[in-house]
C-alpha cells in the first residue's frame, strides 16, 4: 500500500503536469486564433482561382499544358502532411493510418514514392519499407507562402518532367477546434474542372489568350493548393493540441481529487491505528500494574 509520502509526491507531480498542460492549451489557443484567420483568408482565394480555372478550362485545349495531361499511372507521389510536434491527440495517427491504407491499396505495378511534411511523418515512414523522395520539416512555426511555393514547384516540375504520373495530398482539413477531417486529394494531373451552368453561359473576353493565362495560372494553382493544405493542417494541429491539453487538464483534476481522497483516507487510517496502539498500550500497562 502506498505511504502518505508516496501519495503526496504523486499529487505534487500531477499538479506540476497539470500546470504544463494548461500552459500548452493557452499557447495552442493563441496560435490557433492566428492560424484560423489565415486559413479563412486563404480559402476564398483558392476557391476563386478554381472558379477562374473552370472558366478557362472551357475555352482551352486540355492537352495544351503539361499539368492538364493525363498519363497511364505507373508512378505515383504521395505527399503526407503531418506535424512537427506531438501532444495533439489522434491528429498524426489518423494521417498515418489513412496514408498506410492508401499505400497498401495501391496496385503492385505502381511505384510509389513519398514526400513527407513534418517530423512525425518523417519518423513514421523512416521505419517502414517505403521510398522517401524528400522531407519538409521544421517550418510550421513560421509557415509562409514561400514554403508552399517551393514544394509546389518541386511537385509540378516532377510531373512535367514525367518523373511521376500522379501526385496526391493527404492532410487534416480544419473543421473546428474539436474536429479535423483526413482528406485525400489528387493534386496532379489537374482534372478538367467542371464549371457551373451559370459560369459556362458567361462569355468572358481574355487578354492575353486563355492558353497564355493557363500557362501562368496552373503552376500558381498548384502552389495555392499546397499552401491551403499546409494551412489546413496547421490550424487542425493547433485545434487538436488545444483539445488534447484541455482533456489532459481535466484528467489531471480528476486524478488529483482521487489521490487527495486516498491521502485523506490513508491519513485517517494511520491516526486510527495510532490511537488504537495508544489505547492498547495503556490497557496493557494498567493490567500489568493490577
Amino acid at each position: 500500500m502506498a505511504t502518505l509520502r508516496d501519495i503526496k509526491r504523486r499529487i505534487t507531480s500531477v499538479k506540476s503536469t497539470q500546470q504544463i498542460t494548461k500552459a500548452m492549451k493557452l499557447v495552442a489557443a493563441a496560435k490557433l486564433r492566428r492560424a484560423q484567420e489565415r486559413i479563412l483568408e486563404a480559402r476564398p482565394y483558392a476557391f476563386k482561382m478554381q472558379e477562374v480555372l473552370a472558366s478557362l478550362a472551357l475555352r482551352a485545349d486540355p492537352q495544351y499544358h503539361p499539368l492538364l495531361r493525363r498519363r497511364e499511372t505507373s508512378r505515383k507521389i504521395v505527399v503526407v502532411i503531418a506535424s512537427d510536434k506531438g501532444l495533439c491527440g489522434g491528429f498524426n495517427s489518423n494521417i498515418m493510418r489513412r496514408s498506410l491504407e492508401m499505400l497498401r491499396g495501391t496496385a503492385d505495378e505502381v511505384t510509389v514514392t513519398l514526400v513527407v511534411v513534418g517530423r512525425k511523418a518523417r519518423d513514421f515512414y523512416r521505419r517502414r519499407p517505403y521510398t522517401i523522395r524528400s522531407e519538409q520539416i521544421g517550418f510550421f512555426d513560421r509557415l509562409a507562402y514561400d514554403h508552399a511555393a517551393a514544394l509546389g514547384q518541386e511537385l509540378a516540375s516532377a510531373y512535367v518532367a514525367e518523373e511521376t504520373d500522379e501526385i496526391h495530398l493527404i492532410y487534416n482539413e480544419f473543421k473546428s477546434v474539436a474536429t479535423q477531417r483526413v482528406v485525400v486529394e489528387r493534386l496532379l494531373p489537374i482534372e478538367p474542372l467542371q464549371a457551373s451552368e451559370e459560369l459556362a453561359a458567361t462569355d468572358f473576353i481574355y487578354e492575353p489568350s486563355p492558353q497564355t493565362i493557363l500557362e501562368g495560372l496552373l503552376p500558381k494553382y498548384v502552389e495555392v493548393q499546397v499552401y491551403r493544405a499546409l494551412m489546413e493542417s496547421l490550424a487542425g494541429e493547433y485545434g487538436a493540441r488545444m483539445t488534447a491539453m484541455d482533456a489532459a487538464s481535466r484528467n489531471a483534476t480528476e486524478m488529483i481529487d482521487l489521490l487527495t481522497l486516498q491521502f485523506n483516507k490513508a491519513r485517517q487510517e494511520r491516526i486510527t491505528r495510532e490511537l488504537l496502539e495508544v489505547v492498547g498500550g495503556a490497557e496493557a500497562l494498567r493490567q500489568a500494574r493490577g
